[in-house]
């Protein structure tokens, strides 16, 4: 049995869509499965503790849906050891699957979710646990404070990002509230402890723990992260004044971040941060609040992927 979890809303219907390939899809090769549709903000992970407690001793999850679904989903799940999970992307980011290499052909996705299931084919990878004032959440992608955490927290709450998946330029929108937020936000400084070496960083625009190498609709981040090597790769930008921040972002873009002053990138399976003032955190595009303190660790093989 194949169980989906659907997010009807998802990049403004496009997700429908999607799930009308897929039922094609399915019919034609014969497979079983359940979908249950989410209705409300935390459905699917209330949808995926439920499955998780199915007596059946491995339980194959679907996610059509975005980068937000698939965090619920993961946030949902009390059993990782006996859930196997498929991405069927159908968000306007969609950069879990894309730093999955998943691809985007709707007929090989289902087909090679069902031999897998069918062949009890996994791929293991890495997720990661980011935790703040007596609370945590998993993470697929990134988590951060800063300005990756102020662009998901504006975007969530604008109108552009609706009116840009209206025009099929969703991860647009992304790039523009990036602009604008690099010139509106204020700094603050970090220390950082990763075990074996304590580092303080000064006017810090943005630091990032990383499992997949982009977030944001596509920016890598950090180029050369791994899902599957028992890291997170951090990432931080600090130190640039506000006038060649807009000349660094092409640089950033492109992947190129390490040739200019002010970028580092570094892998750890952990590290505690402290802030000069209280951050906005996200986890996976997900707005957390603001905090001071907060620590992050690489949750290694965590997840069962089965496409």
């Amino acid at each position: 049995m194949l169980y989906f979890i659907v997010n009807n809303t998802s990049a403004n219907g496009k997700c429908l869509n999607v799930l009308k390939k897929v039922t094609a899809r399915l019919s034609e090769r014969g497979a079983e499965y359940k979908l249950y549709r989410t209705n409300r903000k935390g459905h699917a992970a209330h949808i995926a503790a439920k499955l998780s407690r199915l007596p059946d001793y491995k339980i194959t999850i679907i996610v059509i849906g975005g980068d937000g679904t698939v965090n619920e989903v993961l946030n949902g799940i009390s059993d990782f050891e006996k859930v196997r999970l498929g991405i069927i992307p159908a968000g306007s980011g969609n950069d879990f699957a894309g730093g999955l290499k998943l691809g985007t052909d709707v007929n090989e996705l289902v087909d090679r979710i069902i031999d897998n299931h069918l062949s009890d084919k996994i791929r293991r990878i890495d997720l990661g646990k980011v935790s703040f004032e007596n609370c945590s959440r998993l993470f697929g992608i990134s988590s951060g404070v800063g300005m990756d955490a102020i662009v998901c927290k504006k975007v969530s709450e604008s109108r552009i990002k609706k009116l840009m998946n209206m025009l099929h330029l969703g991860r647009l929108s992304y790039l523009l509230m990036t602009v604008y937020t690099l010139f509106s936000m204020e700094t603050a400084d970090i220390t950082a402890d990763f075990g074996k070496e304590k580092r303080t960083i000064n006017d810090v625009i943005y630091f990032v723990g990383m499992n997949l190498r982009a977030e944001g609709g596509g920016v890598p981040m950090a180029p050369d992260a791994l899902p599957d090597d028992g890291m997170l790769t951090f990432s931080d930008a600090a130190g640039i004044p506000k006038w060649r921040t807009f000349l660094c972002l092409p640089f950033l873009v492109m992947a190129k971040q390490k040739r200019l002053r002010g970028f580092d990138i570094y892998p750890a399976d952990r590290a505690v941060i402290e802030t000069s003032k209280p951050m906005i955190l996200h986890a996976d595009g997900e707005y957390l609040g603001q905090y001071s303190r907060i620590e992050y660790e690489c949750l290694p093989g965590k997840l069962k992927i089965i496409n």
